[in-house]
């Protein structure tokens, strides 16, 4: 019996690889006159290393960890890892405090050990993208610690110092500080110093050539270890204005255009492109690429040489969940960034990432009846759109928000400074914690859930965050054996894409506009058309297209068995894709 079954599997490898090699024939052919990439055509898959695999037992995920892990990541065909910050740092943000940009963080392991993962992902075919976190450093860096000592220190300008002498600094508003003041006092030399997000994060004056010089020198140490790309955090804040003008009211609405994309932030870009990036080939992401797609496209214009991909924060910044929002906007934000990019530039598609909640908890349904086919209509989503997509560790499994009960349980800095100044304000403590319950960042951070067993696999100590006790059944071992589990709907759904440029390439056509449950959409390429019905609700919708479905085939549906559709009405959370001859 076993030789019968290696028997098979070697015929079935042999056809796929076949199959493969036709299908990659068939796409060269369609899309010889288009403007390729291969990081347009790949599919990214986001790891947040603390919480993914566990190597040695201490609770915190790590380097090796994902290193056991990668022919799990290959079977899901995706083409590049985008890994949240691995360097060292205290943790005062998760990494997002970088004390040292070439060192690897202790919890996560040793260089070594990021040789041996990125050397067993190339042998994979897949690519590494690693988060570039320049707008700020740790205060532990070594950098700042000679900028503090004194006003007479070399690395003085590396951050913004203001001097107590002149007076109260003009008020910045902090994204992570209790007190909501981006200007910290510093006793040791009585000068306040910048910091947009924690106290521990002091922002870096992008304005100091040899600032410029030490980071585009420490980038060229990754290249040329091999990675394949950055994806640029928090960057669109690099440039301040420094006259620092008094903020207009309602600027917290629109924290990006008054904070963010200085006056100098698209020269310093250019700069890093001639100095860096035009050097390699490589994927380079903005991620909050302004605060419209005009601005997004300033980013990512190939003319203007700065970088490839905007990754734009509109289609998540909604609130908590989309069903108070409305899909008739929603469907709104897409089609406005798809006709600005139609001709030139390029888009990240997303609904998830590590400062976001589960994306089935926010844009689905994540009630035991509707978590696993409203999460197989998002990923139908996300690997449909024009643009290329990023997909969040775990979304694969279709997981959920934790909602912890008590802010002991969370980690995240941003919740807990909150909660903190809410309580010294006398603020509803129980209501904000009923918030966090749908929007706190910890929620996409617990563990990976990989079997039934204690901690869910992803640990034989104690978790650094909670494990959410529905991995007894939402788990990567149960869903393996199960044809029609979302895991394996997702894999489908990868080679799906791959093989079909028109779902890359092609134009993209929103169809029945002000239908309030159905996202409906063309995709055509050289002829060919596809169309993708998406029921975002938990009732049967109808959906008014003008088009002949008679004249089509199934080419997927969330729902098993459908051999054609039958009339213009989708099942709860159904997604649909369609091929026209």
């Amino acid at each position: 019996m076993k030789h019968i079954i290696n028997l098979c599997l070697f015929f079935a490898l042999m056809l796929f690889s076949s199959e493969s090699t036709l299908a990659q024939n068939k796409k060269t052919t369609i899309i010889k006159n288009a403007d390729t990439k291969w990081w347009k055509e790949a599919v990214v898959y986001q790891i947040y290393p603390r919480s993914f695999k566990d190597s040695d037992g201490d609770g915190v995920g790590d380097l090796k960890g994902i290193i056991s892990k990668l022919d799990y990541l290959k079977s899901l065909g995706i083409d590049a890892i985008w890994l949240n910050p691995i360097y060292t740092s205290p943790n005062d943000d998760n990494g997002y405090d970088v004390s040292n940009y070439r060192q690897i963080m202790k919890d996560f392991g040793a260089m070594e050990d990021f040789d041996l993962l990125l050397k067993g992902m190339h042998e994979r075919g897949i690519k590494l993208i690693m988060d570039l976190v320049v707008n700020h450093s740790s205060d532990e860096h070594e950098w700042f610690k000679q900028s503090r000592s004194s006003r007479n220190n070399p690395y003085r300008n590396y951050y913004h110092w203001w001097p107590a002498e002149k007076g109260k600094p003009p008020y910045r508003w902090s994204c992570f500080d209790v007190n909501s003041d981006a200007w910290k006092y510093d006793a040791q030399t009585d000068s306040y110093y910048l910091h947009y997000f924690s106290q521990k994060q002091p922002d870096l004056n992008w304005e100091n050539p040899k600032v410029r010089e030490e980071i585009y020198d420490m980038m060229k140490f990754w290249l040329d270890k091999g990675i394949d790309g950055f994806r640029m955090d928090a960057f669109q804040f690099a440039s301040k204005d420094t006259t620092w003008p008094e903020l207009p009211k309602g600027y917290e609405k629109n924290v990006i255009k008054y904070y963010g994309v200085g006056p100098h932030l698209h020269d310093y870009l250019q700069e890093m492109n001639r100095e860096v990036f035009s050097k390699y080939d490589i994927m380079t992401v903005a991620e909050g690429a302004g605060s419209s797609p005009e601005d997004a496209m300033q980013f990512v214009d190939p003319d203007r040489k700065e970088l490839n991909i905007a990754y734009h924060f509109e289609s998540v910044d909604i609130g908590k969940h989309l069903k108070d929002f409305g899909l008739v906007k929603y469907k709104d934000i897409f089609s406005r960034y798809d006709n600005a990019f139609k001709d030139k530039g390029w888009l990240s598609i997303f609904l998830a990432n590590h400062d976001q909640p589960r994306m089935v908890s926010k844009f689905g349904n994540d009630t035991p009846k509707f978590r696993a086919i409203s999460s197989k209509m998002l990923s139908t989503f996300v690997m449909t759109m024009r643009g290329t997509p990023f997909y969040y560790n775990g979304d694969e499994l279709g997981m959920v928000n934790i909602r912890f009960d008590n802010i002991s349980d969370y980690n995240d800095v941003q919740t807990k400074n909150k909660y903190l100044e809410l309580k010294n304000k006398g603020g509803d403590l129980k209501a904000y914690i009923e918030e966090q319950k749908q929007t706190s960042r910890d929620n996409s951070r617990t563990p990976f859930q990989w079997d039934t067993t204690q901690n869910s696999g992803f640990t034989s100590g104690t978790p650094w965050l909670k494990v959410n006790p529905d991995y007894k059944t939402v788990n990567v071992i149960a869903q393996e054996k199960d044809p029609n589990s979302v895991l394996n709907y997702f894999r489908r759904l990868v080679q799906i894409r791959k093989n079909e440029p028109t779902l890359v390439y092609g134009n993209y056509t929103l169809l029945d506009k002000e239908n309030p449950d159905v996202f409906a959409y063309s995709r055509e390429l050289n002829g060919k058309k596809m169309l993708v019905l998406l029921n975002f609700s938990a009732k049967m919708a109808s959906f008014n297209l003008g088009i002949a479905l008679n004249k089509s085939t199934i080419v997927l549906d969330n729902y098993p068995n459908t051999s054609k559709i039958t009339n213009s009405t989708l099942r709860p959370y159904e997604a649909v894709i369609l091929e026209f001859k």
